[in-house]
């Protein structure tokens, strides 16, 4: 089988080592991964901020990248949340406004071939035990995105369960969210951080080494407040615990 990684721009300009995680992981599971070079922004920022036309562009030329593959695989829910759930809008007020059809199918096209990372191993690989180790008592953050966009469910938690040495504690609140919601901690701080606060205090209940995450925007946020509070918990992407192997950790 044949992929492509849509590894995002927080990944490719801040956390390149959960983009190659990705590749080690699929990889191992005989999965033969590409990386369209053509790969830019989703748009995301553009179009929660009110810019729907600006951000048209961005739909294009993803599309266009990933026209050539049956699989497009993203560390991300936000970002795969925004290609399935907002392009297709995004290309449905283009052609009622008479302008856009080839945008419309464009996105009609992409949007079903888009899969979370923990979406493709589950649903269309049909493993939960990929053969990680990672001997460390970690709690799992689910994104807003992930949660009530994607729909992930059990998903992460089902391939965090197996991964071998991994003791697996349940977060408080952890259907609340982070605060980080992209421009929404650009316009609200103050809110932002006494939400990404609250999180970090839940996960320091704990007693957990490693909170765990399957969107680098939320954990970049909670890790943030871990740093200032000089805390002893580390976020970690989910995609890093599973591409991690005993051989890996032994090293």
């Amino acid at each position: 089988m044949r992929v492509a990684l849509f590894v995002t721009c927080v990944n490719d300009a801040v956390y390149p080592e959960t983009g190659r995680a990705v590749v080690s992981l699929l990889e191992r599971l005989g999965v033969e991964v590409d990386f369209p070079a053509a790969q830019t922004c989703c748009g995301q920022p553009q179009f929660n901020t009110g810019y729907r036309r600006e951000t048209e562009p961005l739909v294009r030329r993803t599309a266009t990248a990933f026209a050539d593959h049956d699989y497009v695989v993203t560390p991300s829910g936000s970002c795969a949340a925004m290609i399935r759930d907002n392009y297709p809008r995004i290309g449905a007020a283009a052609r009622a406004e008479g302008r856009g059809g080839g945008l419309a199918d464009a996105a009609a096209t992409l949007a079903p071939k888009v899969y979370e990372l923990t979406e493709f191993l589950v649903d269309v690989l049909r493993v939960t035990d990929v053969g990680a180790y990672y001997p460390h008592t970690v709690t799992y953050h689910p994104s807003c995105h992930g949660l009530r966009m994607l729909g992930l469910g059990d998903r992460p938690q089902a391939l965090l369960r197996a991964v071998k040495g991994l003791t697996l504690v349940e977060l408080p609140g952890a259907e609340e969210c982070c605060g980080f919601g992209g421009t929404f901690s650009v316009k609200n701080p103050a809110v932002s951080a006494a939400m990404g606060a609250d999180k970090v205090r839940n996960a320091l209940s704990t007693g957990a080494e490693v909170l765990c995450g399957a969107d680098n925007s939320c954990l970049m946020h909670l890790g943030g407040t871990l740093r200032r509070q000089d805390a002893p918990l580390r976020t970690v992407h989910l995609a890093e615990i599973l591409a991690s192997t005993e051989k890996e950790t032994a090293a």
